[in-house]
């Protein structure tokens, strides 16, 4: 067995950490915008495409509920404390006994989900593809082929949510890198051999499973180099998965209310040709920055906080948390006025080409600016949501998270029919903002978050920064509209968006940095924490 020591050094770097765990986003993302443009060439936003959208969405869901909901909120802080009061023997003991019964419960779920999926896809997945029987008759099989894919993600997030909190963030990070390099296979594969719409739709569904596999090896053998050797134990509901259980629920449904509500979303939008579709590429989009800073902190902020607090050390707590927001807002805003002013050519050079029309893009593009004006609200909740569940308050969270997607399903059911996809996007950021400043109010109310003047006072210069840019990037399209015009050759357009995205960088980091928003070396000092581990 390796020592403690071992995987926890005895300094670290609160930014550092990010970095790591965003670096490895970053590059599933990136490798999930080549997915989409390949798909988007292929598939455009027809029939197929919304097939495999909707059926891939079930088991996603499920998986991020594990992967960023109960086992990154209930699970991490947990077994972080079995390492503080019983060492890493402890805390493997705690794992097995969680690994029998989650097995097992997953086990039982597929195998009902599996012989239940036809009724699922007409009442839960896709219902408005029961009137059209080509869509629901390739939706059922596609959906039957992917939902094993839950086993896989939810063992491999257990098991990346013990490498979170034994500090070895490098693998779990990387390991959904290999979803995108197998669909990207398929999809070569599938052009190479010619494959219509239909076997495509076949062939991810396969790949998607296989890269469930994958990822759950890679996790797998990285938990074992950790010195940490998890055998199957019978499943018994002890003390310790009783109260796992107790937490998870709650913290599986407020973890995850940003893909609760996409799953809403998709429900909601079946009933409209290319609705689902148009949604989930604008979603990828939006996804770079939401999953590079917004779950690369939640993932490094949770088992921080819950060492800090489980040793009485409240200022460290508080300092984690303020520096954690300022982080998440210095790097959020200006992707968020970047996507709200120039959404339509980034979508243009993104997807645009074969069965990508320029109708698919002024839509996906109205989409994607909306999400834009959500896009802080959704990584403050990444950084709020640890303050509660580091102290095992996962009912709270739970409790706000159900007032946001009542909101999100009245918005979106109210302006579906007259705006169609914009209107669900509406919906969801609405949701979005609501949810943050419940935890946020909560958290201030509770004297759970400390009053700290360096945030108070960058704050609003990084908006007037970001306000700034945006003003900054609106007329520089104008000026580059003939490059960018959907006439222009393709490597003209990519030349000006990646020139204007450029200079809206230097333009915001310029402002932020002369006006006081951001400090870097106040910002180094403060996301460095010392302390020893026991």
């Amino acid at each position: 067995m390796s020592a403690p020591a071992e995987a926890a050094p005895q300094r670290s770097n609160l930014l550092q950490k990010f970095a790591t765990v965003g670096a490895g986003t970053l590059m599933s993302r990136l490798l999930g915008f080549v997915r989409e443009m390949m798909m988007a060439a292929f598939l455009g936003t027809g029939p197929v495409a919304d097939v495999f959208y909707a059926a891939f969405q079930f088991p996603n869901t499920f998986r991020r509920l594990f992967a960023e909901g109960a086992f990154n909120t209930a699970f991490v802080p947990l077994f972080a404390k079995e390492i503080e009061a019983n060492g890493v023997d402890g805390a493997r003991r705690f794992s097995e006994e969680v690994f029998g019964v989650l097995f097992t419960v997953l086990l039982a779920l597929t195998i009902v989900m599996e012989f239940a999926m036809p009724v699922l896809v007409a009442t839960v997945i896709a219902p408005g593809f029961v009137d059209e029987p080509g869509k629901f008759e390739l939706a059922v099989p596609l959906a039957t082929i992917m939902f094993p894919y839950l086993i896989c993600m939810s063992l491999a997030a257990m098991m990346s949510g013990m490498l979170n909190a034994l500090r070895r963030y490098f693998a779990a990070a990387v390991a959904p890198v290999f979803l995108n390099i197998i669909l990207i296979a398929v999809l070569l594969w599938a052009w190479r051999q010619g494959l219509g719409a239909v076997g495509i739709g076949y062939g991810l569904a396969w790949g998607v499973l296989a890269a469930g596999l994958v990822q759950l090896a890679i996790v797998w053998f990285a938990v074992r180099h950790a010195g940490v050797r998890i055998g199957f134990r019978r499943p018994r509901l002890t003390p310790n998965v009783r109260r796992l259980l107790w937490l998870a629920l709650p913290a599986a449904v407020a973890g995850g209310i940003t893909q609760i509500n996409t799953l809403v979303g998709t429900v909601i939008a079946s009933a409209e040709a290319s609705a689902i579709s148009s949604l989930s590429l604008a979603d990828r989009v939006y996804q770079l920055p939401l999953g590079v800073i917004g779950i690369a902190v939640a993932i490094v902020l949770l088992p921080e906080l819950a060492r800090a607090l489980k040793a009485g050390n409240d200022r460290e707590a508080s300092n984690l948390q303020n520096r954690s927001v300022e982080f998440s807002l210095f790097m959020t805003l200006p992707a968020a006025a970047a996507l709200l002013v120039m959404s339509e050519p980034i979508v243009r050079v993104l997807y645009e080409r074969g069965a990508f029309s320029q109708d698919d893009t002024a839509m996906v593009g109205s989409i994607l600016a909306i999400f834009g004006l959500g896009l802080p609200a959704f990584v403050l909740i990444k950084a709020f949501t640890p303050g509660f569940f580091a102290r095992e308050d996962t009912r709270t969270p739970m409790i706000f998270a159900a007032i946001s997607v009542a909101i999100n399903i009245a918005i979106a059911l109210t302006l579906f029919p007259s705006m169609g996809a914009p209107g669900i996007a509406i919906a969801s950021v609405v949701a979005g903002w609501a949810n943050a400043v419940l935890l946020f109010a909560t958290l201030l109310r509770r004297r759970q978050w400390g009053r700290d003047v360096p945030l108070l006072t960058r704050i609003p210069r990084l908006v007037v920064a970001a306000a700034l840019m945006a003003l900054f990037v609106h007329f520089a399209v104008g000026w580059l509209s003939g490059w960018l015009a959907p006439a222009s050759p393709l490597r003209h357009q990519a030349v000006a968006l990646g020139g204007l995205i450029g200079a809206a960088m230097l333009v915001y980091f310029a402002v932020a940095f002369a006006i006081g928003g951001a400090d870097l070396g106040m910002l180094r000092r403060n996301l460095r924490r010392g302390g020893k581990r026991g």
